[in-house]
């Protein structure tokens, strides 16, 4: 359900102290390629627009802070979020919370967002995941750092899949797809092969939530967008290339 065209809220059964979101790119200030509401400084973009447009994102939304932007790179690092944004931020692809009024954030055009918190609501974490960091192990990087303490379990964490490319657009070579497979057998089951020699259609959605179960998280939730498809409210950089970015992001409420 969105409360506005900025942003869909995140439908899971999460505790209720636990926000979560994640944008569209509708109801900004950019222009051009990056209509309207890019939040990412590093595609090109104007950085007047840019700024408006987190501002407008923190207002609406309510963010209790700046979120703890990322210099994503496709691996494996899992940063803890602070109470303040860094500048420049850090590199990693995903961060983890365990107090109030930490915005984790990732953004997106094409990879998988993933958010998480336990049934409790006393943890969250946001985690890039394109196919490299998804076959390096972002996500099992991340549940580790998730249950770190005694007694924490990972059937206790609920992941919510945000909007990628669906897997009737995302086309890949032998090696995405030999990557997958050779780690474990079924994820072939994520891929369909195309007409043309050694090509496949991967569900990015399917490889994860593979990866998910094997940790012992059951609680999977979302999975059911394209952004490739859907040019109304997701970007894509595979459609567009020149293009701005969504952000999916999650914190605990510091007043509930």
């Amino acid at each position: 359900m969105s409360h506005s065209s900025l942003y869909l809220d995140v439908v899971w059964p999460a505790p209720s102290h636990i926000r979560a979101l994640t944008t569209l790119r509708t109801g900004g200030f950019s222009l051009r390629d990056y209509q309207s509401l890019n939040v990412a400084s590093h595609v090109g973009d104007e950085e007047k627009a840019v700024l408006a447009n987190r501002q407008i994102l923190k207002d609406k939304a309510g963010l209790p802070t700046e979120p703890y932007w990322l210099k994503q790179v496709h691996g494996v690092r899992v940063i803890e979020a602070k109470s303040f944004a860094l500048n420049p931020p850090p590199e990693a692809d995903a961060s983890v919370a365990f107090a109030p009024g930490q915005v984790c954030a990732v953004m997106t055009a094409d990879c998988l967002p993933l958010l998480i918190t336990d049934k409790g609501g006393s943890r969250v974490a946001a985690i890039h995941a394109g196919w490299r960091g998804l076959a390096a192990g972002i996500i099992e990087n991340t549940v580790q750092s998730l249950i770190a303490r005694p007694g924490d379990l990972p059937e206790d964490l609920l992941v919510w899949l945000g909007p990628a490319i669906g897997p009737k657009q995302f086309e890949v070579g032998p090696e995405v797809y030999n990557i997958f497979v050779d780690a474990d057998p079924d994820a072939s089951f994520a891929f369909q092969a195309k007409a043309e020699q050694g090509r496949w259609l991967a569900d990015i959605y399917h490889l994860a939530s593979l990866r998910l179960k094997k940790l012992g998280i059951t609680q999977i939730y979302g999975g059911d967008y394209c952004t490739y498809s859907d040019s109304k409210r997701f970007y894509s950089y595979r459609r567009d290339k020149t293009t701005g970015r969504m952000a999916s992001m999650i914190w605990i409420d510091k007043g509930l």
